[in-house]
């Protein structure tokens, strides 16, 4: 490889960049990876990582907080929030550093600069030119608002929420899915008063209904307020404060709002256009092997329509990798895919909700396992459920999860799901007691036609 040619040349640096760059250079391939920020991209910086450990600061909180309630004589005098950014970035800086060191392992001729892809096989960075016989777009995601609502302020993104150096005192938070529902969670657990506006019928809506409305049940016991059903019409700011205005004529005053409506393909600005590539609402259109309409040309992660989930992006990547190296791997089922809202409650999920299924399925079955009949749970004092979704006299279908720490438990319900078991195949395998695990052991028992710790 010379520093300007290369068997892959890859744009953007993030979950799905890195995996495939790794992976190729493990199968001999010479590579060149682009990024314009920093290596890791959207997750380790200012996505997943640093958002979980905030979330893992407020369980903390909350744990002092309740303490009494196991024995322990303990109180929460209050969050530091300098040491709990400290704390955060202290993660991401090892975690940055971890990767700089794989590159230069793996030999990536890694090249930092804003990239724009000039054909099939080129991409220019300051004026520099680098072809390969291969092309893979990994350019992410940003945050997305609405129309005629501008960031600025105290109109914040996730990303200004990350680095906050003050506990806001009251937030509203527009839009209920994944990332507002995580927000919502850390600062209702920091002390601050949380109201979360969302336009769909319920919270995490991509989620099984019943999930849901769990999660909704748990946010009422802990104080978190939300609107659902309800569109937000307009926000205006003062030096004060910020206040909310909804299509029912409600309104929301507050030290801050969070716009967390989504997320969306950072595709413009890097001449996807312009080179040819063949878009969609933003979207880079693929084939199911993540194939371009320009011969040799790859994308990845979350420019790709679907989940934008960075382990989603991380095997696109690797799966992008194997297959220029000719080992045919086989094509990613989007519905095996591992969801995990680190909120509390966590809600995980793997395959199919229920009404997706009765719309694929002539005959469905569920079974929901109440987490009081699990001894883990009872000891963690923590309410939720397992629901299975099979078809009848068939496979299992859909796995989802409710409650404290369930997020550890999707592993095994991606296998289950992803292999295609029968309840009858799980039903047999024995889970650890006392673990949460065993709800799944339960669930899938019940399902078999033999419930052992099921009432009713």
């Amino acid at each position: 490889m010379t520093d300007t040619s290369a068997d892959l040349v890859i744009l953007g640096g993030g979950s799905g960049g890195y995996a495939c760059a790794f992976r190729a250079a493990e199968l001999g391939l010479s590579v060149t990876l682009i990024e314009k920020d920093k290596l890791g991209g959207t997750c380790l910086h200012r996505g997943c990582i640093p958002t979980k450990a905030l979330l893992h600061a407020a369980e903390v909180a909350d744990s002092a907080r309740e303490s009494s309630q196991f024995g322990v004589k303990a109180s929460l005098e209050g969050i530091d929030i300098d040491g709990v950014n400290s704390y955060k970035d202290g993660i991401v800086s090892k975690l940055h550093k971890g990767l700089q060191g794989l590159a230069k392992a793996h030999k990536v001729n890694y090249v930092e600069g804003a990239g724009t892809l000039v054909d099939a096989n080129t991409v220019e960075v300051d004026g520099t030119r680098y072809t390969g016989t291969n092309v893979v777009l990994a350019t992410g995601s940003y945050s997305k608002t609405l129309p005629g609502l501008e960031f600025g302020g105290r109109i914040i993104a996730s990303e200004q929420a990350l680095n906050l150096d003050y506990v806001p005192e009251k937030v509203v938070v527009l839009g209920g899915g994944v990332i507002g529902v995580e927000f919502a969670s850390v600062w209702r657990s920091f002390g601050a008063e949380v109201n979360i506006v969302e336009a769909l019928p319920h919270l995490v809506p991509n989620e099984d209904e019943y999930c849901s409305k769990q999660l909704e049940r748990a946010f009422r016991k802990r104080g978190i307020k939300f609107s659902t059903g309800v569109k937000f019409t307009g926000a205006e700011q003062t030096d004060d404060g910020v206040t909310v205005n909804l299509e029912n004529g409600e309104t929301i005053d507050a030290d801050l709002l969070l716009v967390a409506v989504g997320r969306g393909p950072n595709t413009a600005g890097h001449g996807y256009e312009e080179a040819g590539v063949a878009l969609e609402r933003g979207f880079v259109r693929t084939d199911e092997r993540l194939r371009t309409n320009l011969p040799g040309v790859y994308a990845v992660g979350d420019i790709v329509p679907g989940l934008q989930l960075a382990h989603r992006g991380f095997q696109q990547g690797v799966f992008i990798a194997e297959d220029i190296a000719g080992l045919n791997p086989p094509v990613i089922d989007e519905a095996g895919i591992p969801r995990v809202t680190y909120s509390n409650p966590e809600v995980a999920s793997v395959g199919l909700t229920e009404s997706a299924a009765r719309e694929q399925y002539d005959k469905v079955e569920t079974f929901t396992y109440d987490l009081a009949g699990n001894g883990k749970s009872q000891i963690l004092k923590t309410a939720g459920a397992a629901k299975i979704v099979r078809a009848a006299d068939g496979p299992v279908l859909g796995l989802h999860l409710i409650g404290d720490r369930v997020g550890e438990l999707i592993s095994e319900a991606q296998l289950i799901y992803n292999w295609e078991a029968l309840p009858e195949d799980v039903a047999p395998l024995v889970h650890a007691h006392p673990t949460q695990s065993e709800a799944l052991g339960e669930a899938h028992l019940a399902l078999a036609g033999k419930p052992l710790h099921v009432h009713g």
